[in-house]
């Protein structure tokens, strides 16, 4: 079995990737402000934390709280910022209220458990990271003026009605008889907060559906069937698919999701929601798979998961966003599919 190496933030790919974000219409108002960004530590965070500290290097003087649950784990995934005036790591759980003396001028509440493995073993944990993580941070939004940029995810749809592409007012079909429901209802309450507390406490918020993302900065932890076909990939294993891979979905790459939510931040309507996907990125699950696999050079085999495995599976055989919205906003994806799984193979290689 091939080790595979830390992330090589170094990589001119990657370089290029943090380049890319940075290259957004509006991305010199966000010189001088201050982020609190929760789950700092996973595939988001880090690419995110990444762009604003390279942002830094070019005299941006953006201050960056980043909270985590473990330091230990912050310091292998962004170790290079200790130290740094820039950048304030926060040891926390997100359950927990946040430091009272912390005042900033953006909020991205990224903390969630979002591989299948963690909804099946801890859906309470699950539901208390998503809801009590989205009330904190409103709360702290409230008490210092922040803005709250919500993550939210292409799971509040449910599943889809036939062919239907989900547009941000879809309301799907919901079945809350498993255990799973933890995280898309959680979500929803969570999107449910948002709008609340702009109503109520006048705090500014908008909200971005991601739809299933991917790309270098992936934890090798997680059990998402995308990130688990580029692990494989990068040892050069055969493929493990635990289905006929007909399910169809929308994709992000990661430094196309950061660019999108910075976009919004920036340009979005307080108390809009935006699909975030890219149309080059609909693919079926076989079709990931056979693409890593041809990058690799090894083969897909199919395999019949096991009743643990299947609890935090999906059952949507459909997924696929409208981007419409944020497309009318001004901001276009730059990766498509093949050269997404091209770079993230070559980066993590």
């Amino acid at each position: 079995m091939a080790e595979i190496k830390c992330l090589n933030k170094q990589h001119p790919l990657y370089q290029e990737d943090l380049n890319t974000i940075l290259g957004i219409k509006g991305i010199e108002e966000l010189q001088g402000k201050r982020f609190l960004i929760t789950g700092a530590s996973g595939l988001i965070g880090v690419c995110l934390i990444d762009a604003l500290m390279l942002y830094n290097q070019q005299g941006a003087n953006i201050n960056i709280y980043a909270v985590g649950r473990s330091k230990n784990k912050a310091k292998v995934r962004l170790g290079e910022y200790f130290g740094n005036e820039h950048f304030h790591f926060i040891e926390q759980d997100v359950r927990e209220p946040l430091p009272a003396d912390v005042r900033v001028d953006y909020i991205i509440p990224l903390a969630s458990n979002t591989h299948p493995l963690a909804y099946s073993q801890y859906p309470v944990e699950t539901i208390e990271i998503n809801v009590k993580g989205a009330e904190y941070a409103l709360n702290k939004a409230a008490e210092c003026g922040a803005m709250v940029l919500y993550p939210s995810s292409v799971e509040v749809y449910g599943n889809a009605r036939g062919s239907d592409v989900f547009t941000e007012d879809y309301t799907g079909q919901l079945n809350l008889s498993t255990a799973r429901s933890c995280y898309t209802e959680s979500k929803r309450v969570s999107e449910a907060l948002c709008q609340s507390y702009i109503s109520e406490k006048g705090v500014d918020v908008k909200i971005v559906r991601l739809s299933r993302v991917f790309g270098p900065t992936m934890l090798m932890s997680d059990t998402k069937a995308s990130s688990q076909f580029i692990v494989k990939a990068l040892r050069g294993e055969d493929i493990v698919l635990k289905s006929k891979g007909e399910q169809f979905f929308s994709y992000t790459y990661v430094a196309d999701a950061v660019a999108a939510m910075l976009f919004v931040l920036l340009h979005g309507e307080v108390g809009a929601v935006y699909n975030v996907a890219n149309d080059k990125c609909n693919v079926h699950l076989k079709d990931f798979a056979l693409a890593c696999a041809n990058v690799a050079g090894t083969n897909v085999v199919f395999d019949l998961p096991s009743e643990t495995e299947k609890k935090g599976f999906s059952i949507a055989m459909q997924a696929i966003l409208d981007t419409g919205r944020i497309s009318n906003l001004g901001f276009k994806p730059n990766f498509d599919f093949k050269t997404a799984i091209e770079r993230t193979i070559k980066i993590l290689g």
